[in-house]
């Protein structure tokens, strides 16, 4: 299935430093967004490690006879391990961790994979739906209903989260099929963007932009106008022929 990407991540404009990641596979086959945490240093070495281990694994097992769940999870469980080591070697990074969402396109289906807060979407038409569930406090107390959406969108302890990569007792890898086809698109992001855009705001940005590189940027800059308080992270994987980078 043909499929067009792109990406783009940029500091805002509070933060002094960048602590997400990301990588795009040159030939579309896996897409990666991580949020790392834990002041600067640590923040960014958590992001960086997650990616370079998840990105390992992909490259040696691609062609194993491993189902793409099981290449996810292990893929998920090296980012935590990588993590976990650094900080039994550097003790001033104990506190590190990282959110992490990946997709892979593999046998010609698509899969993804996230612990924590970044997030995939998909745009079908005019329809845009999350397909991840937040691992935070805030989105399991929705879920239950002791929180309205509204209400979780400004609540002070939003942020928290009940899941991430960097932690010795591991952590709870949510992953799934997704359905794509000519037409789609598909963002991965951090909460950088997400909590300064509506889901609708997104949505009219991917509907109207047809370049994936130009629709990544507008998506930033629009965070940014919208106060740009974290660092903001844009993937965007387009599938068919309709959705030209020109």
């Amino acid at each position: 299935m043909k499929h067009f990407y792109a990406g783009t991540t940029d500091p805002g404009l509070v933060r002094s430093a960048n602590q997400d990641a990301y990588y795009i596979d040159p030939v579309g086959r896996f897409f990666m967004v991580a949020d790392g945490m834990g002041g600067h240093a640590g923040g960014q070495e958590a992001s960086r490690l997650a990616i370079e281990a998840m990105y390992a694994h992909f490259e040696r097992f691609w062609e194993a006879d491993d189902s793409s769940h099981d290449l996810l999870e292990q893929s998920f469980l090296k980012a935590n391990q990588a993590i976990v080591q650094d900080q039994k070697a550097h003790p001033e990074r104990q506190d590190m961790g990282t959110t992490a969402v990946a997709m892979l396109f593999r046998q010609d289906q698509f899969w993804c994979a996230h612990v924590g807060d970044s997030r995939l979407y998909r745009l079908r038409g005019a329809k845009l739906d999350r397909l991840t569930q937040d691992h935070t406090w805030i989105a399991r107390a929705v879920q239950a209903g002791a929180l309205t959406p509204d209400q979780a969108r400004v609540h002070p302890m939003r942020h928290v989260l009940a899941q991430c990569l960097g932690r010795e007792e591991g952590s709870e890898i949510e992953i799934q099929q997704v359905e794509g086809r000519g037409g789609d698109r598909f963002m991965l992001c951090s909460d950088g963007l997400t909590e300064e855009l509506t889901d609708l705001l997104i949505a009219n940005h991917l509907k109207t932009i047809r370049s994936c590189d130009m629709a990544a940027s507008s998506l930033v800059n629009s965070a940014k106008e919208h106060g740009g308080r974290d660092n903001i992270t844009v993937v965007i994987v387009a599938i068919g022929a309709s959705a030209t980078l020109s």
